[in-house]
């Protein structure tokens, strides 16, 4: 992927990477600004308990972008819901994460990194004892959606501990190593979720984050230390929410196409409003200037532009295949989850290569 230039910051270069099926962390170390911790001397073994928290952490969501796929066959039968409905269990959560991850960025600056991502942790480990618990569709999709939004706090906080952390000379080997976890979490999670979903329940995979969470929570509070950004900009809850509320009318509508046709008054309706939220975001954004949640001149940069159509295009290309493989490896070639998921391994390691 082409690195931004050196003054964007880290919450506008996360939005080079859309999060459709296996997640990408943000791109680029370089370009991360911050108040910085290592000004108070900090022993190299906090430092690295504090990168061990923030992998702990952000590979819970990872982990939870990927691991979905290939038990939703299970939890489609389990619950008694049809395809349509099964989708939302994957869009719920990427709608919110997607949506709300650059205002994640500006609250960690805002009110502090460390406790921006504790308040993430906590959001996204109730949400999964939630999810495990469900016992319909309607309370797995909306403890999913919150599940997107602890995300959205916890993997932005996430980069920019490292980045407070650790000095100029540490700081791309302390975010590769983070990035290099969470793709192979990513990588791993259909693996894992597979063999869970086989040998214990669809519910061990939401579950699972129990763990992980208390140890990187420890970790946090124990090793890594507070920092803010002085000259944080104020947070965009319009902006924010405009945004969440277009992408899911959209979503909506595409979701509807195959049952009602494009003709369907509802599904116009739909498709609409979403169009017309998503105007008014770009309008919001363009009058708030600099103040903005995506400063529009970002895109006065080519490369910029160029970087986020070709992964919008990569994204759309690739998120139905990941999506419906392991439904056609399990219900058509009776393939188990757990060989389900180990289909995947290939799409994560050509996805890496491509972004290197």
């Amino acid at each position: 992927m082409t690195a931004p230039k050196a003054n964007l910051d880290r919450r506008y270069v996360a939005f080079e990477c859309p999060m459709i099926g296996f997640i990408r962390p943000p791109c680029d170390a370089g370009a991360i600004q911050e108040t910085p911790c290592f000004e108070v001397a900090l022993s190299q073994w906090r430092k690295q308990l504090t990168l061990a928290a923030t992998i702990l952490g952000s590979s819970m969501a990872f982990i939870d972008g990927s691991v979905v796929n290939v038990a939703l066959p299970e939890i489609e039968q389990a619950l008694r819901a049809d395809a349509t409905t099964t989708q939302w269990i994957v869009n719920a959560y990427l709608l919110l994460l997607g949506s709300l991850v650059l205002i994640g960025g500006s609250a960690a600056d805002l009110y502090g990194r460390r406790r921006i991502f504790l308040l993430g942790l906590l959001i996204f480990t109730v949400a999964s004892v939630a999810c495990g618990a469900s016992p319909n569709f309607t309370a797995l999709i909306a403890s999913r959606a919150v599940q997107g939004f602890g995300a959205a706090l916890l993997i932005p906080a996430s980069l920019a501990m490292l980045g407070a952390t650790f000095n100029e000379h540490e700081r791309s080997r302390a975010i590769g190593i983070w990035a290099g976890a969470g793709a192979l979490m990513s990588a791993v999670g259909p693996v894992l979720g597979g063999w869970l979903v086989d040998h214990v329940s669809w519910r061990a995979i939401f579950l699972l984050n129990v763990p992980l969470a208390i140890v990187a929570a420890g970790l946090a509070l124990r090793f890594a230390c507070e920092s803010r950004d002085p000259h944080a900009r104020q947070l965009d809850p319009i902006g924010a929410t405009t945004a969440a509320i277009g992408l899911a009318a959209i979503t909506w509508g595409v979701d509807a196409v195959p049952a009602s046709g494009f003709h369907d008054k509802a599904v116009l309706a739909q498709l609409t409003a979403g169009a017309a939220l998503l105007i008014l975001f770009v309008a919001l954004e363009a009058r708030l200037g600099k103040q903005a949640m995506m400063p529009l001149s970002l895109y006065r940069s080519r490369n910029f532009s160029a970087t986020n159509a070709l992964t919008l295009l990569l994204y759309f290309a690739l998120g139905g295949v990941i999506y419906y493989l392991p439904f056609g490896l399990i219900r058509l070639g009776g393939y188990s989850a757990t060989q389900a998921g180990a289909a995947l391994l290939p799409f994560a390691r050509s996805w890496d290569l491509a972004h290197r």
